[in-house]
């Protein structure tokens, strides 16, 4: 079973271990590429093509200009800073399981593609819009989607045909998701809030969930989808009765 999990927008360089064994992105050196373009444009330039305050686009432009720093490379999995990362709390799994955490989990990232947890990584910031000249004046999306179709197809077929989504809804532009849904199985969970008699999604819950799913599946190293249907987290369950189908089980959160 693979996992599909979104990269965040804050990230950190200070992580309270080293893992013992580390691996090297699988997409270096067109992550070197961008960065190297990146570093090109000025604080302003930044600021506009981000979207962004002046302050994060000066982080963003010394981030870039020291890139290439090694002692500032730390694992992807413990580099993402954002509350799915908070919840899924890879600095506590023992080696044996952070191990098979990255044999098993995918991070997409605008930057370097695709990571697996162990990856190490240079802070930065990008968005999936941004045009490089480096990739052609398309955009990171457009880029990156050739590549990462068939090399994630090829993953999840090459370990069991499953894929557990949890990535942002944004991400699926990284690929051609519809080439991915034919080749693999795969299953998106919904995590929803009931409010006032209505089934509603709460953003902050979601993505709590999808770094607490993600910590269940590693640490039990489900196999069998139907294995998802044992996460219980702050009171979200599943749901069989409310689920539009095996591929999008729902798990709610009742009201109180």
């Amino acid at each position: 079973m693979q996992i599909l999990l979104a990269c965040a927008k804050t990230m950190t360089s200070e992580i309270s271990r080293m893992p013992e064994h580390t691996t090297i992105p699988e997409f270096q050196s067109q992550a070197s590429a961008n960065a190297m373009s990146m570093g090109c444009y000025s604080v302003a330039d930044l600021e506009n093509m981000l979207k962004v305050n002046n302050a994060i686009a000066s982080e963003t432009w010394h981030r870039y200009h020291d890139f290439f720093v090694d002692s500032t490379r730390v694992p992807a999995g413990m580099a993402y800073d954002g509350i799915v990362f908070k919840r899924l709390g890879l600095d506590s799994f023992p080696d044996e399981a952070l191990a098979y955490a990255n044999t098993h989990l995918n991070i997409c990232s605008f930057l370097y593609g695709l990571l697996r947890p162990l990856d190490l990584i240079n802070p930065y910031r990008l968005e999936g819009h941004v045009e490089l000249q480096v990739n052609g004046g398309k955009s990171m999306f457009e880029s990156w989607r050739p590549l990462l179709t068939d090399y994630l197809i090829s993953k999840t077929q090459a370990d069991d045909g499953i894929l557990v989504n949890l990535a942002s809804d944004e991400m699926r532009l990284l690929f051609d998701w519809r080439k991915v849904a034919k080749s693999v199985n795969v299953i998106t969970p919904v995590f929803k809030v009931e409010k006032q008699g209505r089934l509603r999604t709460v953003v902050v819950y979601a993505k709590m969930c999808r770094g607490a799913m993600t910590r269940h599946i590693l640490l039990n190293r489900l196999s069998d989808p139907g294995g998802l249907a044992t996460f219980d987290y702050e009171g979200f369950t599943y749901s069989p009765e409310l689920s539009a189908s095996p591929s999008s089980p729902l798990f709610v959160l009742p009201a109180l």
